[in-house]
């Protein structure tokens, strides 16, 4: 199996390089029991383009500028270029991807798409949650527009843009329903800062209090405020932190439970191997042995 380093630098694949999409400006996939590919699981990357993806059945887990999401069924999904994305369960997905760069956007008969709010995304929503009426009326579209793309010819550009143009105007109106009265309030930037700050100090810190210091406010205030936010203490925050780049580790790499509990700021790896499995279900060892089953 292949092994990474533990700094290893936070890859930007272009749409090119995905490994299931594969394409130039735009590229489309049709999914059934859709696991992750193995290059991305786990592992912290940036795309340079953006992904939509429609989500008709499947509750897998994966984290957008360290916010985590468990995909919901009959929901629509926003990846934005340069957002640092996790995918970290290998659970089965059936829906629709679609795909494409800035250069597409920047076509003239495209160029209105980009200002679209789905696209410009003001609010930095990553998730729409459908009715059934509307995820039918999106199900049927893509439908069509993957027809559309799997038919080559004179008129495929053409009949792309136009139904690609309805999706997105369809989306950006739900975007607005659900999220324009919402504002960037103080304490939703700082439910954004206390996660940005966890995830450049997760390693040597692990209470709430000394990122509280690093943010220069309470304890209390701070735990209130994420409280209220996310929904989640915050040292839940750090905790599901530091078992997603533990996971990582034992993915990844090959490198012993002692070797990772001091990377990560444990002094004994006893309590590092109790920790996991409270938060997991499962020891170091049985995770290492279980997701790399899958993809052998």
């Amino acid at each position: 199996m292949n092994t990474i380093s533990i700094d290893q630098p936070v890859p930007i694949y272009t749409l090119a390089q995905d490994p299931v999409l594969e394409g130039e400006l735009f590229s489309m996939l049709q999914v059934e029991e859709h696991l992750a590919h193995r290059s991305e699981l786990l592992l912290p990357h940036r795309k340079d383009y953006y992904l939509l993806a429609f989500v008709r059945r499947g509750s897998s887990r994966h984290w957008v500028d360290m916010t985590p999401y468990v995909t919901k069924d009959n929901s629509f999904y926003v990846f934005a270029p340069n957002q640092l994305i996790v995918k970290e369960e290998p659970k089965p997905l059936w829906g629709t991807a679609l795909a494409f760069t800035t250069e597409f956007l920047a076509l003239q008969e495209n160029a209105a798409l980009a200002k679209l709010p789905l696209i410009h995304n003001p609010q930095n929503a990553h998730e729409l949650l459908l009715t059934n009426a509307d995820a039918t009326f999106v199900d049927d579209l893509l439908t069509k527009i993957y027809a559309e793309y799997c038919r080559p010819g004179e008129w495929q550009q053409r009949m792309v843009t136009a139904y690609l143009t309805v999706l997105l105007t369809y989306l950006s109106r739900l975007y607005t329903d659900q999220f324009e009265s919402n504002t960037l309030s103080v304490d939703k930037l700082m439910l954004k800062k206390y996660q940005l700050t966890i995830d450049e100090h997760f390693r040597e810190l692990h209470q709430v209090s000394e990122y509280a210091s690093l943010l220069h406010v309470s304890a209390g205030y701070l735990s209130e405020v994420v409280k209220s936010q996310s929904g989640r203490p915050a040292i839940v925050h750090i905790h599901e932190r530091l078992v997603l780049e533990t996971k990582r580790l034992l993915f990844h790499t090959q490198h012993s439970l002692k070797e990772i509990a001091f990377d990560l700021g444990f002094a004994d790896a006893s309590y590092f191997s109790r920790f996991f499995k409270r938060e997991t279900g499962l020891t170091p060892a049985e995770y290492r042995a279980v997701t790399r089953e899958m993809y052998q």
